[in-house]
């Protein structure tokens, strides 16, 4: 099967051609819950099958192991094939059982201490490291991980950590750039507004936005996408169904941005739904699209921890959208007017 692709080129170096469709490998680290390793194949798999060419990884996912995972799957795959992204800006150290990171959200993991750390020498390690657990001799985009509130704790931290990353790791990435030895840079992380504090402050190139931009939420259309669009510069959409509820619904206990959701969020998905409804449309179909009708969006990278949901985004990923669904959203003011369409 050929999925459809996006080809960018911002830089004029022939740049990158995305599958619409990419995998983001957060579950293979076992978040949330062990899988097996055969497990992990039949995912990585089936996704091959079916024409997925973009992988996206990180030290953090599982502490390595989503990223030793893909090494044994991409080993045999012609490096040109696919396009591979992992992250900067963590530094995994050895641990104990009792004092590693990650105890309750990442099940059967090596035991280790992540260190943020966004300076010169921290991106060159832990470039360095995941190389080593990717087992590969290019990496085509690295994305700098995690530079927001969630995981900062709070904005005058996030402005630190800008600063470190401007003062020093920019400038690593900037040379690793220049020499050719990654296609292109950027961050990844959970809020547009540190995307576009980023962008003003120097020469990125992509952006992987963690549920963000989707069916549900699209502030970041006020200002950090008009200028991504200006610059050209290329979003990766990861959570595009807000950690769940746009995949299943608003039953109860459906999940939210990590969370249970609240009830205006179940009443917004609930109306949604009825719209998708009545024009013969799955709501996980219409998450997945929505992203793609921005001229920025390269690529949609949904997770997948079981072959089944694998299947549901393949089958999202093919789905036929009439246009008439999005012009009914907006005028029950379920959508922002100005979203492309």
């Amino acid at each position: 099967m050929a999925l459809a692709t996006r080809h960018w080129d911002r830089l004029g170096n022939g740049g990158l051609t995305f599958t619409e469709l990419g995998f983001g490998t957060a579950p293979l680290g076992n978040l949330y819950r062990a899988i097996s390793d055969d497990d992990a194949d039949a995912i990585l798999d089936r996704a091959w099958q079916a024409g997925v060419r973009y992988y996206d990884t990180a030290p953090l996912y599982g502490m390595g192991l989503s990223e030793t995972r893909l090494n044994r799957f991409l080993r045999d795959k012609p490096r040109g094939d696919y396009v591979l992204s992992t992250k900067v800006g963590r530094i995994l150290r050895p641990a104990t059982a009792d004092t590693r990171d990650g105890i309750g959200k990442w099940f059967d993991v090596p035991n280790r201490r992540e260190i943020y750390d966004y300076s010169h020498d921290g991106i060159l390690r832990s470039l360095d490291a995941s190389f080593e657990r990717l087992g590969v001799d290019r990496i085509d985009v690295l994305f700098v991980h995690d530079i927001d509130v969630p995981n900062q704790g709070s904005r005058a931290n996030v402005d630190a950590k800008v600063d470190q990353l401007m003062a020093g790791g920019y400038h690593a990435l900037e040379r690793l750039r220049g020499e050719g030895a990654i296609a292109a840079f950027g961050a990844g992380v959970n809020e547009w507004q540190v995307c576009e504090q980023l962008a003003r402050r120097g020469d990125f190139d992509l952006f992987l936005l963690a549920g963000r931009y989707t069916l549900l939420e699209q502030e970041a259309l006020t200002s950090f996408l008009p200028l991504a669009e200006a610059r050209g510069i290329g979003i990766v959409t990861g959570g595009p169904y807000n950690s769940g509820i746009l995949a299943t619904g608003a039953r109860p206990g459906a999940y939210y941005n990590y969370d249970t959701a609240p009830q205006p969020i179940l009443d917004r998905v609930a109306a949604i739904e009825r719209v998708c409804d009545s024009h013969g449309v799955r709501l996980v179909d219409a998450a997945f699209r929505f992203p793609l009708l921005h001229p920025c969006t390269v690529s949609v990278i949904p997770g997948g921890q079981g072959v089944a949901e694998m299947e549901s985004n393949i089958r999202a990923a093919t789905a036929d959208i009439p246009a008439a669904l999005w012009s009914d959203l907006k005028a029950e003011g379920l959508m922002r007017e100005d979203a492309p369409t």
